[in-house]
Order: structure tokens, then C-alpha cells, then sequence
């Protein structure tokens, strides 16, 4: 039977009467605090599996000194690749899995993981060690990014808080893999080992914000608050259900893991956003294997030097982040005044991507057309600032508009995207070394300029064909 959860002025909102015959609370019911707690929480650790996801990369001449491999040998690019396929990995599972089981149980463990094998790291005792110890951080740390558009999505039934919240979720994704380079070019001069530990220290003090959370997913509430109620079954008639039940446990478990690889075949959104969300993600990596071959291996900089050329980044992604507050209260009041245009779903995030769809191949241009020795390193570097405000832009703005779309399975359309992107990840900066020494610095940031432009249509199509899209989608009906 359902069951509502009411709360007195007096009580916390953890403090539940349980009333059978009603629903559950809506998100907007979560005390503020609470959701700010919940906010701080999953923004915390997407911080830092982003951080980890690029701290190996400014300790790569320590690490192959300390296992005599050649500085110039592609296994040097392993320790990120291997994080990047955890992270390919690891949303496919904990996205659905976090519609089952709820999304606490799946955070608080896989952060665990990531914890626990980001100390690994810091003690690997061969290169082999290492590679393993970093596909488990990667695998760990890859829950937040598949989730936290679902968590947000439970506790924030208005459109104008969930999309601020995404956007310090976006902004917690973009600038901590320009800090890891950083971190780990200075702290790697005294041992490789104590980028690790710097993980481990920024990440740990955080676990506790996970531990006191509380769950969000309206239907494992629902569940447990019904089981709760139900008689007990006779033991006749547990022993008979045993069977059934398990096969139902199973066909349900395959259908909720199959959900992110059946919503990117059948669902143009998901597809579209995750093959334009791909490029530009690991176009971000593909700069940690670039940025050196440019600034080290052209102007003779040092590792932490190189590491600082990542800092331009983070003004644009600034400024982005400015945009995203002023366009979301703009709209806010246009759809407060009942002007027609705001009432189409597709103006509330989407204008946001098509500003800085530009951006990105601007900067691709820039950098590849401006590194050369005649003029100074500062010039190419200052091509991040459109890179980290286009970055930005189209994250927040598709990501949302796949959460607002989707909803209650937000979880698994963010894992497809997530999957795909980290895939990218994997395989595009290991082309990097042999396509910058084929085509030369500038050619090669220009061919990826080039896809970059092409995929810029995207938001485009959308804000023309989405509302058909959308009222032609199986899921996005189901979960309307």
C-alpha cells in the first residue's frame, strides 16, 4: 500500500509518519538544508574523480624512471587511459543499478572503491600494480558523474534550482582535471607517489557527507515504506515465491542494465548529446597528452610549468558559469510573464549550448595556428579561455536537457553519455603523440577543430525538432 511521509514544523524531515493510502513526499519536500547537504555531497566527490582522472598525468617522468620505461613509450599514456575505461565501465552499472537499489547504497560504495584504490596507488609496487589499482579508481570514481543528474532531479522538482545545481555539478567536473597536471608536476619533483596521497588526503575527509545522506529515489522510499507495512507471508507461501521471485529479481536486474544501451540506440537525444558530449570530453584529455608535446616539447617548459598553461581554462569556464545564471533567471521571468517562447522545453537550456558551441573550435584554431616559436607560449595558452567557456556551456545546457527530458531514468541517460564520453577518453589521447607528429601542432588541432564544428549543430536540430522528438519518445512519455 502507498504510504506519505509527513512532517511537523518541529521535526526534521527524517522524522517520518508513515500514513497508509497516500504517496510519497514530492522532492520540493526535502528541508533545504538537507538538499544543500545532499548538493554539497555529490558535487564533492565529482570533484574529486575528476581530480584523479588527470593527476597522473604531471608525474609522468616519475613514474617511468621509477619502472624504467622510456618517457616516450605510449604505455606512459595507460595510467589515464585505464581510469578513463573505469569511467567507461562504471556508469553503465551504477546509473540503473541506482534506480534499483537507490541512490546512497550505490554512492557510498563505489566512492569506498575509489578511495580505497586511490591509497593502492600511492603504494603500486610494479607498473602493472598501478594500471590495475587506476581502472578501480576510475570504476569508482565513475559513479557521481552517472548519478548526480538523477539525485538532482529527486530533490529538486523545479527546473530553474536543478539546472543551478547541475551547473556547480558541471563546474566540478571541468576544473579539476586542469588542477591535477598542476598538483602532480609540482608535488611529483619530491615522488610520484605523493600525487596520490594528495588524492587520498583532498578526497577522504568528504566520506562522511555520503555516509549521512539520505536516500532520494522516490521508489526504493516507496518500497521499503510498503515493505515495511506488509503482513508477514506465511512460510507456504515464501517457500512457493522463492522461485518466482528470483526469476523476477533477474529479468528486472537485466532490464535495468540494458535501459543506458537501449536509450542510445533508440532515443535520437541521448544519441546525439552523448557523441557531441564525447568529443568535446576527450578532447579536454587529449589536451594532457598535447599541452606537453606544445609547451614541453616545442617552448621548453618545465612539467609545472606545463601543468600552469591548463590555468586559462578556468577564467572561461567562469565566465560560462556567469552566462548559466543570468540565462536561467532570464527565463525564469520570461516564463513567469507566460511569453510563448519560454514555454517550449527546449529554450530553457539548450540557447545556452548554441553559445558556446563556437567556443570550442575557436580555441582548437587558436591553439594550433599560435603555437610556434616565434611567438610566446602565453598566446596559445590563452586559446583555453574559449575552450573551458565553450566546455562548459554545452555540458551544462545538454546535460540538463537530458535530465529534464528524461526524468526518473535521467540516471541511465547520463551512464550513456558518461560511457561514451570516457570511451573517447580512452582511445583519442592515445592517437594524440602519433597525430600531432604526423600532422604537425597546427593540422592536427584543426582537424579537431574541424569535427568539433560539424557537431556543433546539434543544440540546433534540437531547439528546432525536439518537441517532436520528445513527444515521439518512448521514455521520455514513461517517465512524463
Amino acid at each position: 500500500m502507498p504510504v506519505i511521509v509527513k512532517y511537523t514544523s518541529q521535526e526534521s524531515p527524517h522524522a517520518r509518519e508513515i500514513v497508509p493510502g497516500k504517496c510519497l513526499p514530492r522532492p520540493f519536500e526535502f528541508a533545504p538544508l538537507r538538499k544543500l547537504h545532499i548538493v554539497v555531497a555529490g558535487v564533492y566527490f565529482v570533484f574529486n574523480s575528476s581530480l584523479g582522472s588527470s593527476i597522473a598525468s604531471g608525474a609522468h617522468d616519475g613514474i617511468a624512471d621509477e619502472f624504467h620505461i622510456p618517457k616516450e613509450s605510449i604505455r606512459m599514456v595507460l595510467p589515464t587511459s585505464l581510469y578513463m575505461a573505469g569511467f567507461a565501465i562504471g556508469p553503465v552499472l551504477f546509473g540503473p543499478l541506482s534506480e534499483y537499489f537507490g541512490r546512497k547504497p550505490v554512492l557510498v560504495i563505489t566512492i569506498a572503491i575509489y578511495l580505497i584504490f586511490t591509497m593502492a596507488c600511492a603504494v603500486s609496487p610494479t607498473f602493472p600494480a598501478l594500471l590495475a589499482f587506476q581502472f578501480f579508481c576510475g570504476l569508482g570514481g565513475s559513479a557521481p558523474n552517472a548519478i548526480l543528474g538523477g539525485l538532482f532531479s529527486d530533490i529538486y522538482d523545479d527546473p530553474h534550482q536543478r539546472g543551478l545545481a547541475m551547473s556547480w555539478f558541471m563546474f566540478a567536473t571541468t576544473f579539476p582535471p586542469l588542477l591535477g597536471p598542476i598538483i602532480s608536476g609540482f608535488i611529483s619533483e619530491i615522488t610520484w607517489r605523493w600525487t596520490f596521497w594528495a588524492g587520498l588526503i583532498i578526497g577522504a575527509p568528504g566520506f562522511p557527507l555520503l555516509l549521512t545522506m539520505p536516500e532520494t529515489y522516490v521508489p526504493v522510499l516507496r518500497q521499503r515504506h510498503e515493505k515495511s507495512h506488509n503482513e508477514k507471508q506465511t512460510t507456504e507461501k515464501s517457500l512457493s515465491g522463492r522461485c518466482s521471485g528470483t526469476r523476477g529479481f533477474s529479468n528486472e536486474m537485466s532490464t535495468i542494465l540494458s535501459r543506458p544501451f537501449l536509450m542510445f540506440i533508440r532515443e535520437p537525444i541521448v544519441f546525439c548529446c552523448s557523441l557531441y558530449l564525447a568529443l568535446i570530453y576527450s578532447i579536454l584529455y587529449l589536451y594532457f597528452q598535447a599541452y606537453p608535446i606544445i609547451f614541453h616539447g616545442l617552448y621548453g617548459l618545465s612539467a609545472g610549468v606545463v601543468g600552469l598553461a591548463f590555468l586559462p581554462i578556468l577564467p572561461g569556464s567562469i565566465i560560462a558559469f556567469i552566462i548559466v545564471f543570468m540565462y536561467s533567471s532570464y527565463y525564469s521571468k520570461a516564463l513567469r510573464a507566460e511569453l510563448s517562447w519560454a514555454k517550449l522545453e527546449e529554450y530553457r537550456r539548450l540557447p545556452l549550448a548554441c553559445i558556446g558551441a563556437p567556443g570550442i573550435p575557436i580555441a582548437l584554431f587558436w591553439l594550433g595556428w599560435s603555437a610556434k616559436l616565434s611567438m610566446h607560449p602565453v598566446m596559445p595558452m590563452m586559446s583555453g579561455i574559449f575552450f573551458g567557456f565553450g566546455y562548459l556551456l554545452i555540458f551544462v545546457a545538454l546535460l540538463n536537457y537530458l535530465t529534464d527530458a528524461y526524468k526518473q531514468f535521467s540516471a541511465s541517460a547520463s551512464a550513456a553519455t558518461s560511457t561514451l564520453r570516457s570511451i573517447f577518453a580512452v582511445f583519442l589521447p592515445l592517437a594524440t603523440t602519433p597525430m600531432y607528429n604526423k600532422l604537425g601542432i597546427n593540422w592536427a588541432s584543426s582537424l579537431l577543430g574541424l569535427f568539433s564544428l560539424a557537431m556543433a549543430i546539434v543544440p540546433f536540430v534540437f531547439i528546432r525538432n525536439g518537441v517532436w522528438i520528445r513527444a515521439n519518445s518512448k521514455f521520455v512519455q514513461k517517465a512524463q
